[in-house]
């Protein structure tokens, strides 16, 4: 059972609900108090099933628990708040043969050890009195209902440790909704309660306790104790007169004396608290459950924006789009306006010597054709990857994950970023850079040839960027397809005459795959300005499913205790 348990505390440990989806809120608490109840009751007093039983006294403002407690014990142990809301430490009352078991490394291992009153509620004062009998420790704790949070979530706590909850309320606070909120929890889970009327007018108590009993047994607590401690004079140490408050101190004081009637307060609560918590961890692995769908669901959103980007810039880079305008102008001065594109676009058979020596390029309009190349291909980048942020920002915009990870990341997510223009440069020229080698390695052998020296590395290389763009011309329209084309044939018979078909055929797919590893890779780090924000959530997709087999572990192994003590 205690491995299992350790086990399902590492489970919910793993289970990250990061999405502000409907729900997440609730079910965060509620895994946060599971880890917390594990951590300082479930586990510890499993390991040590033999250790004293631990009555938390708790309640309404105002009760007189620590009058109570003072009154039960015989002796002021604890301080009564006379102003609200009272900060201070709870105070555990033991006797001294057990003050082992409260060691800083057992019950609510958080909690610093002191041994003198304190406002510190990070601390837990040990109080040693011989007049507690062994196997009983009472303790303090603070109002469940304050109106400081801090004191509301540590009376939580210390309830949740608590083998036994004695709930102390009043004539005049016992139909209050906080307390019955505890009580309702308590039922919930069989937890061993008990109840204290405190401060009632003799005249009152028929009518009170009846009614008090009543709400009991409709919220699952009808076996629970209830008793009465009549209004009375507080002597000058803060205690009750001791039969007001007797019959409490009788029956706490069997429960210390009776190792089997204790044990089976301490089991009662124990085994309720481990079966509402293997029934509780379900609707935290549904709710991780949908966490990690919705968080795939942004992911596929931003990576549909990214792929179509990536697409439609891989497309324009093949179908001519890039050969409009500045490139296929500068394109033109280099080949020769004019008689080289009037005689490929009329006279495609011409002799294929003939039409390349018509070419007039200059290493000056070589440069113009790479420098238009390098402008139309950036600009083509960063107005897709414009236009990626924006459709990503649209789709998460939908869902409110999607909404709370915008609010939560960089302002500027619906925009491409702005480091996306230096890197679209550098790529693009390191791109081009690639293809000049490219030329200048198949070339190795061809340097001295008339030819090779006749067009140059830059005009071969820009011949290629040329033949890589227009390699169906189909994104152009009217005159600019016949243009497109001739474009086309001319980067071709160019590289031909120097390299041979076969080489060009091979100098291109290089080169295209060279342009589209670079381009992935700018398109990819746009795309993780997205994805990051997904990754940094950090949800296990497996956890949920860990939770529920840890769960159902602890369940086989309780339900395999049970037949064992049958």
């Amino acid at each position: 059972m205690v491995t299992s348990l350790i086990q399902l505390h590492q489970a919910l440990t793993e289970v990250t609900l990061p999405l502000d989806l409907p729900g997440a809120d609730e079910q965060r608490a509620a895994r946060q108090t599971m880890v917390e109840q594990l951590e300082d009751y479930i586990i510890p007093r499993m390991m040590t099933i033999d250790a004293p039983m631990l009555a938390v006294v708790g309640g309404s403002t105002g009760a007189g628990k620590s009058t109570l407690v003072n009154s039960l014990v015989g002796t002021k142990v604890t301080t009564p708040g006379l102003l609200r809301p009272t900060t201070r430490s709870p105070v555990l009352v033991h006797n001294p043969e057990d003050g082992h078991w409260f060691g800083q490394d057992r019950l609510l291992p958080e909690l610093e050890r002191v041994d003198h009153p304190t406002n510190d509620p990070g601390a837990l004062q040990l109080v040693a009195s011989d007049r507690l009998h062994p196997g009983l420790a009472i303790l303090d704790a603070p109002d469940v209902d304050s109106v400081e949070e801090a004191n509301r979530v540590l009376a939580a706590e210390l309830l949740a440790a608590a083998d036994l909850w004695i709930f102390v309320t009043s004539a005049a606070r016992y139909a209050d909704q906080v307390p019955w909120e505890f009580l309702q929890l308590a039922a919930n889970r069989s937890t061993a309660v008990a109840v204290v009327l405190d401060r009632t007018p003799t005249d009152a108590v028929q009518t009170v306790a009846g009614h008090l009993a009543r709400m009991l047994a409709s919220r699952g607590l009808k076996d629970s104790p209830l008793f009465i401690v009549h209004e009375g004079e507080v002597s000058e140490h803060g205690l009750l007169p001791p039969e007001h408050v007797a019959e409490v101190r009788a029956w706490l004081d069997m429960l210390a004396d009776d190792a089997t009637a204790r044990h089976q307060v301490v089991t009662q609560t124990l085994d309720g608290a481990v079966r509402a918590l293997t029934l509780e961890v379900h609707p935290i692995a549904d709710t991780a459950d949908g966490q990690g769908e919705a968080a795939q669901r942004l992911r596929t959103d931003a990576d549909m924006a990214y792929d179509e980007a990536l697409k439609s810039i891989m497309a324009a880079t093949a179908d001519g789009t890039l050969l409009r305008g500045e490139v296929l102008a500068r394109w033109q001065e280099f080949v020769g306006t004019g008689e080289i594109l009037k005689a490929l676009e009329t006279r495609v058979g011409m002799i294929r010597d003939r039409i390349l020596g018509s070419i007039k390029g200059k290493p000056q309009q070589a440069e113009r054709v790479t420098a238009a190349v390098q402008g139309g291909l950036e600009m083509l980048i960063l107005e897709q990857c414009e236009a990626a942020a924006e459709k990503a920002e649209a789709a998460w915009q939908m869902s409110p994950a999607g909404r709370g990870l915008l609010a939560a990341g960089p302002s500027d997510l619906g925009r491409a970023s702005r480091a996306l223009r230096p890197k679209a440069e550098r790529a693009v020229r390191d791109w081009q850079q690639d293809v000049l080698e490219m030329v200048r390695s198949e070339g190795q052998d061809k340097r001295t040839t008339a030819k090779f020296l006749s067009y140059g590395v830059n005009g071969l290389g820009v011949a290629l960027m040329v033949v890589v763009f227009a390699s169906t011309g189909g994104a152009l329209v009217g005159a600019e397809v016949g243009i497109a084309g001739g474009t086309l044939l001319l980067g071709q018979k160019l590289l031909e005459a120097v390299f041979g078909d076969q080489a060009v055929r091979g100098l291109a797919a290089k080169a295209r795959k060279a342009l589209e590893v670079r381009i992935v890779g700018l398109v990819d780090e746009e795309r993780a300005r997205y994805t990051g924000q997904v990754d940094a959530l950090q949800i296990d997709q497996g956890a949920p499913e860990r939770l529920r087999h840890a769960a159902r572990k602890v369940g086989d192994a309780r339900f395999a205790s049970q037949r064992g003590d049958d």
